[in-house]
């Protein structure tokens, strides 16, 4: 399928945020924004095929006009389903746009690439002066109960994040299994689960910064302390943000993680507490 979502948040008289659907075609599928506890405006990203197909080419578009709020997860996990013999790869292009003081929590359930299958993604988010992002993804290596562990045939992630009209993030991996081993010592080793999250405020001070790596690093070598084979990680970026890194051997680990970062990342940046999204199936 060629499928394109738009979503566009504005802060009302209110205060409130308000979702316009500029366009929506199949497979995507929102039914509606719900109302946060900060006033942001929380929506379900639905699949209704159930994964990303063979040679599917998505679009998402994803708009916030000064001062809104929005939480973006998703209904259940990204499947990536088997590449059929002579298609496309399937490619996944996401675009987000944060006006002035704005502010982005992208949260969505974890990526499961199946046997043979081949997907890319591509990301890029502009913040202007003030906009805050918080974004989490989390990749497994695949079915593992059905012993599918890096099975698939290849996973292209790129994500460029700007702040200002600066670059302060590129990121580029290719995962290709069958040529080079996930296994091995030299690449993740015994760690199958794989997460990242982006910490980010437009103009916020380096001092700010400099606070929440080190609040984060503590966060971090207690997670490690207490749980065997886990490892996280906390890097600044150039400017304007941090980067929390984590592999495991498996995922609950990663997601428990993954919710304190955030949490603590949150309540540093905004004074305000963190409030994962109330899931609908």
């Amino acid at each position: 399928m060629n499928g394109t979502l738009h979503l566009a948040f504005e802060k009302a008289d209110t205060g409130a945020t308000v979702l316009h659907l500029r366009r929506q075609e199949p497979p995507w599928r929102v039914i509606r924004a719900f109302a946060g506890p900060s006033g942001e405006a929380l929506v379900h990203l639905n699949n209704v095929s159930g994964g990303v197909l063979s040679g599917d080419q998505l679009e998402l578009r994803v708009t916030l006009s000064a001062g809104s709020r929005a939480q973006i997860t998703t209904t259940g996990a990204t499947r990536i389903y088997r590449q059929a013999a002579g298609a496309r790869e399937a490619h996944s292009t996401a675009h987000f746009e944060l006006a002035e003081n704005s502010l982005l929590e992208l949260l969505p359930d974890a990526m499961i690439p199946y046997a043979g299958s081949a997907f890319a993604q591509t990301n890029t988010v502009n913040l202007a002066a003030g906009a805050a992002l918080f974004w989490w993804e989390y990749l497994t290596p695949g079915r593992e109960a059905s012993g599918e562990v890096f099975r698939y045939d290849q996973l292209r992630m790129e994500t460029e994040i700007r702040a200002g009209g600066a670059p302060i993030a590129i990121e580029r991996a290719f995962l290709n299994p069958r040529l080079r081993p996930l296994e091995s010592v030299a690449r993740l080793g015994e760690c199958r689960h794989l997460a990242t999250l982006y910490v980010c405020r437009a103009g916020e001070p380096p001092a700010t910064w400099s606070r929440l790596e080190a609040q984060l690093n503590s966060i971090a070598a207690g997670l490690m302390e207490a749980q065997d084979g886990v490892r996280w990680g906390v890097s600044p970026l150039i400017r304007d943000g941090v980067v929390v890194r984590g592999m495991a051997p498996a995922g609950p680990a990663l997601v428990g993680g993954l919710r304190q970062f955030w949490q603590a990342a949150r309540l540093l940046l905004t004074g305000e507490s963190a409030s994962l999204p109330r899931k609908i199936y």
